[in-house]
């Protein structure tokens, strides 16, 4: 079988990546990198995990949510974002993690992204150095709304992204961080926000801060992440399974862009 053009690339791919059929892929898409986010998922669904074994895991729940695993890096962000064109969500969401470098932001607080810095070198295949990395606008107002319902509060601002997993000994780097006013800094954002602009899918993002890496006592540790799993990654998947079905129910459509 010869695959020639990008969709019949990606319709062949996706159930490849994910030991999931098209026909059963949902609409609303949560975009995570940790397995307990899909088997959490699962049980709260009592629905089944596809694609155990391979590179991506998922798992949908009857009223068209799906949820994915695609791994940890601007590189398989962007390929999950190329892969998804085979089923055009009508949004998706990015439950990632990221480290707070504000000194008001502490662990387990939750930032909802308006930019991200393009800092990954990924988005540079698909836009120019100068195109803003940005989420959809009406799917970040769905996911404040939920978050200001569950009676919670998040911080809004802008997050860096780097291809760069170790960093934290590097005071230049730390300063440049500094510099540039960021809030967060993570590996995937800016790539996720890049890539469904250029494929055409709403998109957008909701970190939990797990660790305070501006300081050598806020470096992630096992104990740490620990922490953070057990007291703040329920209420985080929560919010973002409720914001997709707030979406679902008001038939709204999340572009705000004319393509």
């Amino acid at each position: 079988m010869a695959l020639k053009t990008k969709a019949e690339i990606v319709e062949n791919w996706l159930p490849r990546y994910t030991g999931t059929p098209l026909s059963e892929f949902g609409k609303f898409i949560l975009l995570t990198n940790f397995t307990n986010y899909v088997e959490k998922f699962a049980r709260l669904n009592h629905t089944e995990i596809r694609g155990i074994g391979g590179p991506m895991t998922t798992a949908t729940s009857a009223d068209g949510v799906t949820i994915i695993n695609f791994g940890i890096g601007a590189a398989n962000a962007a390929t999950i974002m190329d892969l998804l064109t085979a089923v055009q969500p009508k949004a998706c969401l990015y439950l990632g993690k990221c480290g707070g470098l504000k000194e008001k932001v502490t662990m387990g607080d939750l930032i909802l992204p308006i930019a991200a810095i393009r800092g990954d070198g990924v988005s540079n295949d698909y836009f120019p150095q100068e195109v803003p990395a940005l989420p959809s606008f009406q799917l970040q107002k769905a996911v404040s709304y939920i978050i200001v319902e569950n009676q919670l509060d998040y911080y809004s601002g802008t997050v860096y992204s780097t291809n760069r997993r170790v960093w934290e000994h590097d005071q230049k780097f730390k300063d440049y961080l500094r510099e540039i006013c960021v809030i967060g800094i993570d590996m995937e954002t800016a790539t996720l926000f890049i890539v469904g602009f250029a494929n055409h899918i709403p998109k957008g993002a909701l970190l939990l801060v797990s660790d305070t890496p501006m300081t050598p006592e806020g470096v992630k540790t096992q104990a740490s992440d620990r922490i953070v799993t057990e007291k703040f990654v329920d209420q985080h998947l929560k919010i973002g399974i409720e914001s997709l079905r707030e979406l679902k129910a008001s038939g709204e459509s999340v572009k705000h862009l004319r393509y």
